[in-house]
């Protein structure tokens, strides 16, 4: 396994409702090691490990809490 570390655009960030709900449900992820979103960047901060959890499947559960993607950098370590 290893890690790799994640940066997602979401646009509709607006809040610290927003943080709380896309923190709580990916950092609910297996796999997922730290999750930080920053509300005035609207981007979320992602380190996983690649064996336990995929970036689609991240991508589903911001999308599952009400939040359109619209594009992501990956940084492999």
């Amino acid at each position: 396994m290893s890690e790799t570390h994640a940066l997602l655009n979401v646009p509709s960030i607006s809040c610290n409702h927003c943080k709380m709900a896309i923190e709580g449900a990916v950092g609910a992820l297996t796999g997922v090691r730290a999750v930080a979103v920053d509300v005035d960047a609207k981007s979320v901060a992602i380190d996983f490990e690649t064996g336990d959890v995929t970036l689609e499947t991240i991508e589903a559960t911001v999308r599952d809490e009400g939040y359109e993607v619209a594009g992501r950098h990956v940084f492999d370590s």
